[in-house]
């Protein structure tokens, strides 16, 4: 069951609260400190050893120092401690945005894609960002909240910025493919390495829309920083309620972009399809062919595949025509969803035929088959010895992907099942999702700080590296499997999201940010981490919003981007004192 892993580090996470009920914080009466001294030295040095976590080596611990989240999550002012800390609340994070995803798609199936895909899953994808800025400044005095804030603003820059960086070159890098004449890469052909102009990515025009919806989110950065950059005096805290109510429209100037103009919700459904088809096929050859498609030890069975395609190939002529594999893919009879015949052999063919001469050849068929297997197992995780168990689990995967994205309305006139039912488990996992970051957002929050203490590094830095990591990682793992298909449209959709993820960021994230300056009072004094995140937006989202194609060179510029922003940071604050 997937909520077995959250639950069990919970109860680890309790069970080390349990060690350290009576750390720093908690009081002992007259009576109390009696019963201790009248012991001996060994059970008091027992007793103070299962009350406090250590400090550090050689110290007496301080009276006062850390305080317990919610009285009973541990806490401690050691680096060790608190760098575990941040571990455990960091996986517990990235399960609650798990959960989140994963209710908010099955709200697909019942409610449709228009409303559902693009008013709440965008939302919904930002909540553990948003709650992790939110408790970052709600805790503790105004002076408190304006020093722990710092790590909200670290978590929304270090968040943008790994998007637009590491993930975007990442993408780059594993979905490349050759570059044409026309500076165009070829789908699926991939024969020239490493070469920095040889070999790149390429977009739809969809794609460098979306890059320039993200451009324009920076707008809420420019209107708060106007004091700053006119060295104003006064209207600091004019300047922040503008800047939250231009966020707050352009978050639902986007949900409505997103409800009236779906294509990204489109191309993810296309490719569900697609892997609807490929589930399908490679079920039915494990079945009704002549073996497993994989052998005891994982690898592919060569032969098992070259029967297939004889199978396929009607006339023996060594190609797969249009007619023989419609007459296949009939022949498989996809009962459980009504599949369009005429697309799926469409979608096979763009797939495998990377010749482009209308026909696949046994080299293409057999090399089309091993990626196929290849995105089953990872999409799955599981050993490739069971692979008649693994094609099963991999087919029922993507119907549930297929219909979720089709809604109940579909064009295909398929019905869910059990909507009542589907209703129930996608409110569970919102519900446990949305609980889940709320409850462990103010002990990360707190861990972070704790560490930044203990090791004398700022918590911007801290927040700015591993906080995304936790909040970013799922939506990196799945950006990073769809580049590696390296096909166009897959690719379209992967950089499209990335950048309605920044700009969720710049908006939502913001917005959020910004209510808590102007409720809590808090000085707006971010003018460096504005400027890097002003800097990459600009940069990727111009870089990007006038070109479709990209040669392997721009994952060098993204990449050095990410540190560069660091130094920057640095730099203005520590030397320069823009803090």
């Amino acid at each position: 069951m997937p909520t077995r892993l959250p639950l069990r580090l919970l109860l680890l996470v309790l069970a080390i609260a349990g060690a350290a009920h009576g750390r720093r914080g908690i009081s002992f009466s007259d009576d109390d400190r009696s019963l201790l001294l009248a012991g001996s030295s060994d059970e008091v040095a027992a007793a103070t050893s299962v009350l406090r976590l250590p400090s550090a080596a050689g110290e007496d611990p301080a009276p006062e120092a850390c305080e317990m989240t919610y009285g009973f999550l541990p806490c401690t002012d050691t680096a060790p401690g608190n760098l575990f800390l941040v571990l455990a609340y960091g996986l517990l994070m990235f399960k609650a945005a798990t959960y989140l995803s994963a209710g908010s798609e099955l709200l697909l199936e019942v409610l449709g894609p228009g409303v559902v895909g693009g008013l709440f899953l965008p939302i919904l994808g930002a909540l553990p960002d948003a709650m992790l800025i939110l408790v970052s400044g709600l805790a503790g005095t105004k002076e408190v909240a304006q020093s722990q804030v710092l790590i909200g603003m670290g978590l929304l820059a270090g968040s943008t910025v790994m998007l637009l960086t590491l993930l975007w070159g990442s993408c780059v890098v594993v979905g490349k493919c050759d570059m044409s004449e026309n500076s165009t890469a070829t789908d699926s052909q991939d024969t020239k390495g490493f070469s920095l102009f040889g070999s790149g990515v390429s977009t739809d025009v969809q794609t460098s829309y979306a890059a320039r919806i993200m451009a324009i989110s920076v707008l809420p950065f420019i209107i708060v920083q106007i004091p700053q950059i006119f060295r104003l005096h006064s209207g600091h805290r004019l300047t922040v309620l503008l800047g939250l109510i231009a966020a707050a429209l352009l978050v639902l100037a986007y949900c409505l972009y997103q409800v009236f103009q779906p294509w990204v919700q489109r191309r993810r459904l296309e490719y569900a399809g697609l892997k609807h088809v490929m589930s399908g096929l490679l079920r039915h050859a494990q079945t009704h062919i002549f073996g497993r498609l994989l052998r005891e030890d994982g690898t592919p069975n060569i032969p098992v595949i070259e029967k297939l395609f004889c199978k396929i190939d009607l006339d023996n002529d060594g190609k797969l025509e249009r007619g023989e594999l419609q007459a296949f893919i009939l022949g498989v009879k996809f009962e459980d969803v009504d599949l369009d015949s005429d697309l799926a052999v469409d979608q096979v063919m763009a797939d495998f035929d990377t010749s482009h001469n209308s026909v696949i050849e046994k080299g293409e068929f057999i090399d089309g088959i091993l990626r196929w297997l290849e995105e089953a197992k990872r999409s799955v995780a599981t050993s490739g010895s069971d692979s008649r168990k693994f094609l099963q689990d991999f087919h029922t995967r993507t119907r549930d992907e297929r219909s979720q994205l089709l809604g109940k309305d579909d064009e295909d006139g398929e019905a869910i099942e059990n909507p009542t039912w589907t209703s129930f488990k996608a409110i569970l996992l919102l519900l446990l999702g949305t609980a889940m970051a709320a409850a462990f957002a103010d002990p990360l929050v707190d861990a972070v700080h704790g560490f930044s203490n203990a090791t004398s590094i700022p918590s911007f830095f801290i927040s700015f590296i591993a906080m995304p990591l936790a909040t970013n990682s799922s939506e990196a793992v799945s950006a990073i499997i769809f580049a590696s298909r390296k096909k166009q449209r897959t690719l379209s959709l992967t950089f499209s999201e990335v950048y309605g993820a920044v700009t969720m960021n710049n908006t939502l994230c913001l917005a959020v940010f910004l209510g808590l300056v102007y409720v809590r009072g808090l000085t707006w004094d971010f003018s460096s981490e504005v400027l890097i995140i002003f800097s990459v937006c600009t940069i990727m989202g111009l870089f990007t919003s006038f070109r479709t194609d990209f040669p392997l060179w721009t994952c060098v510029v993204a990449y050095l981007l990410y540190p560069l922003s660091l130094v920057v940071v640095y730099v203005l604050d520590f030397k320069f004192g823009w803090s």
